[in-house]
C-alpha cells in the first residue's frame, strides 16, 4: 500500500512535528512497511472463531455507596496545618 507523501505532511501537522523531506521518504517507507506486515492478518482464515471481546474471565463488583460520618472536626483539622486562611488549608502556589 502506497502512502501518499501529502498523508505524511498531514499527520505530521496534527502531530505537531516538524519533518525533513529525508524523514518524511523515511517515514513513508516505515509506515508502509507496518501496513504490509498487519495486512498478512486478512489471509488468516476466521470464519469458525468467535469474537474476543475480553482475554481475562474479568467482571465489575459492585458496592453500595456508603457515607461514613467522620469524627473529626474542622477546628481540629485546621490546627494539624502550617498555615491557614479564611478556615481553609493554604497550600503553595502549584502555576
Amino acid at each position: 500500500m502506497k502512502i501518499a507523501r501529502e498523508d505524511i505532511v498531514h499527520l505530521a501537522s496534527l502531530s505537531n512535528f516538524s519533518l525533513s523531506d529525508q524523514e518524511i521518504e523515511s517515514l513513508g517507507k516505515d509506515l508502509e512497511d507496518i501496513i504490509g506486515y498487519i495486512s498478512q492478518l486478512n489471509e488468516l482464515n476466521t470464519d469458525d472463531i468467535e469474537p474476543t471481546y475480553q482475554v481475562f474471565e474479568m467482571e465489575n463488583v459492585w458496592r453500595p455507596d456508603e457515607i461514613i460520618v467522620q469524627e473529626a472536626e474542622r477546628e481540629s483539622l485546621l490546627a494539624l496545618t502550617k498555615e491557614e486562611k479564611d478556615h481553609q488549608i493554604k497550600v503553595p502556589k502549584v502555576l
